[in-house]
């Protein structure tokens, strides 16, 4: 199966979190454990890098630039098809315009799963949603 990440999980995986990083780290561990492939929408790239660029924060902005080179993680790409379930997810799900791109993403690619730590991408019915606790 391929999960897709959310950016929350991203920034998780890549930033220190006392709290969250360990979870996520975890949950990895457990889904390559069973074999699955890891997956994140190209629209994450966006959402990363934009504040440590703004902060000049080139230690992170190395980092995320790793992460997403990583041959383990798959870049899903946001195609013109990904538009369109996008603007679907969200008039359907009532979801801000970017976690339905995410969201519509990781549908148009076939994905298995979601996995995200906000609550309302669950409303999302079109893939099922895991919420990292």
């Amino acid at each position: 199966m391929i999960v897709c990440l959310d950016t929350n999980i991203v920034i998780y995986l890549v930033e220190v979190n006392a709290v969250w990083t360990p979870k996520a780290d975890a949950r990895l561990v457990r889904l390559r454990a069973a074999g699955d492939d890891v997956a994140v929408s190209d629209a994450a790239r966006l959402e990363c890098l934009t504040k440590p660029l703004a902060a000049g924060n080139a230690v992170d902005v190395a980092a995320y630039r790793d992460f997403f080179a990583n041959p383990l993680v798959r870049m899903l790409p946001v195609t013109a098809a990904v538009w369109e379930r996008a603007a679907l997810v969200g008039a359907t799900f009532q979801l801000k315009p970017l976690d339905s791109v995410h969201l519509a993403t990781a549908i148009e690619h076939g994905c298995g799963l979601f996995l995200t730590n906000d609550a309302d991408l669950s409303r999302c019915t079109s893939i099922p949603v895991e919420i990292l606790t």
